[in-house]
């Protein structure tokens, strides 16, 4: 696993993992949302992920917000993504349980598709909130307290 800040990755690292989210988020899921909203370049921000000889195979990033969304919760994560030919191995998994072994005491939101939640309920997290459309697709926020 590599977990890395803005300033760390190369350039080839940064266009490896904007290709997977490309690929997985626009040209597999068709969402035409915008994906560069210049949160993975802000200092605080943690890119984590897992590759193979191919590249990067599972990634997500992690956000820290100077002021808390819901609750008590500053810390997020978001963007995660496995592609296509790996997935059913349990790397995202892998991903989220890497973010809580690092920040688990700290309260944590993520905004997650609808069907994706209850790998997110595994480690903790609850929904809150009514279900929403974004980019066309079923979403729910959910909130894990620190810890």
């Amino acid at each position: 696993m590599v977990h890395k800040s803005w300033g760390q990755l190369t350039t080839l690292e940064l266009y490896a993992l904007l290709k997977l989210r490309t690929d997985v988020f626009f040209v597999e899921q068709r969402i035409d949302e915008e994906e560069l909203d210049n949160r993975d370049q802000e200092p605080t921000t943690e890119h984590l992920w897992i590759a193979d000889a191919t590249g990067p195979v599972a990634y997500l990033r992690v956000l820290v917000d100077a002021e808390a969304s819901h609750l008590d919760a500053r810390y997020s994560f978001g963007r995660v993504v496995v592609r296509a030919d790996r997935r059913g191995e349990g790397l995202a998994q892998v991903l989220v349980a890497r973010v809580l072994q690092q920040h688990g005491h700290e309260s944590m939101l993520l905004h997650s598709q609808e069907y994706i939640a209850p790998l997110y309920a595994k480690f903790g997290f609850e929904s809150f909130g009514e279900s929403y459309i974004e980019a066309s697709i079923p979403h729910i926020s959910m909130y894990r307290p620190g810890g």
